[in-house]
């Protein structure tokens, strides 16, 4: 009995610290737009920006950035496009890392897309996994429905990749919204039901040019 209670006591001390961390990683996205350019934000012409300029910014400061940018096209997105995480919140670490161990087969590397009609796609995520003989390959895994439409976040337009149709478990909720910043760099935010849906998102990147289109395999 006494090996329960305090199993018992872990337990609610743990939910307490997950939820105490949750709210903190929240209160991070700082308040509504504030109306900069993604200019102002950046600190650098968007067209010029790299990854880097995003990473140098506050978790506030890249939310403002994310209010700031405009959805791409819908056709534009096509091809298979690097991704990274990005590092901004007291969460980030464990975001990172649920990204790298248990959202695919291996290390998260990019997402593709393909614009099969006027305004419905689908697309897919990419994953390095060491192969029999040590080698590293590409699975590409995780398929997402995508489309344009009002955010959850803010309320503007978005590019938007669903995982339900294709997904069970927590992957199952998984949402992901893509903000231009210019042709070879776009900034994503993805949430799930697990840490808070659309109120407690992670910010990500793509990177650019993309490469063909392959499929699923």
């Amino acid at each position: 009995m006494k090996a329960l209670k305090i199993t018992g006591i872990v337990i609610g001390c743990l939910i307490l610290v997950t939820i105490l961390l949750t709210g903190i990683n929240i209160l991070q996205k700082g308040g509504e737009y504030r109306g900069q350019s993604m200019g102002e934000i950046l600190g650098v012409s968007p067209e010029k920006a790299t990854v880097a300029d995003i990473e140098k910014l506050s978790k506030a400061r890249i939310f403002q950035l994310f209010y700031a940018a405009p959805a791409p096209e819908f056709a534009e997105m096509k091809g298979e496009y690097r991704a990274r995480t990005i590092n901004a919140g007291i969460m980030a670490a464990g975001a990172d890392y649920f990204t790298h161990h248990f959202f695919g087969p291996g290390l998260w590397e990019g997402k593709a897309f393909y614009p099969f009609e006027k305004d419905k796609g689908w697309g897919y995520n990419l994953f390095s996994v060491a192969g029999k003989n040590g080698d590293m390959t590409t699975a590409r895994t995780r398929k997402m429905n995508t489309y344009m439409g009002i955010s959850t976040i803010d309320k503007k337009n978005s590019f938007h990749l669903d995982y339900r149709p294709y997904n069970g478990g927590a992957v199952h909720s998984m949402h992901d919204e893509i903000r231009k910043i210019n042709a070879n760099l776009y900034l994503g935010m993805g949430h799930m039901a697990l840490g808070g849906g659309a109120i407690n998102p992670a910010p990500f990147v793509l990177i650019g040019p993309p490469t063909a289109w392959v499929g699923v395999q």
